[in-house]
């Protein structure tokens, strides 16, 4: 799930069928492979609007 995730991530035009095959061959349904591909694409989503519209991070995450 988590090399999926990642390849998903960094990689998004490289994904091939044998990517969802290798998460069903370990017991993953389809249902689970699209709530895994949703939840990492809206992540990207999310984190391309914020950095898009140069959203400063809160002072308390940056403070030592």
């Amino acid at each position: 799930m988590l090399a999926y995730a990642e390849k998903l991530t960094a990689h998004p035009g490289d994904m091939v069928e044998a990517d969802v095959e290798a998460l069903r061959s370990v017991g993953f349904s389809d249902r689970d492979v699209l709530d895994i591909c949703e939840v990492v694409a809206y992540y990207a989503y999310a984190n391309r609007i914020v950095d898009g519209l140069g959203v400063s991070l809160e002072s308390w995450i940056t403070e030592d």
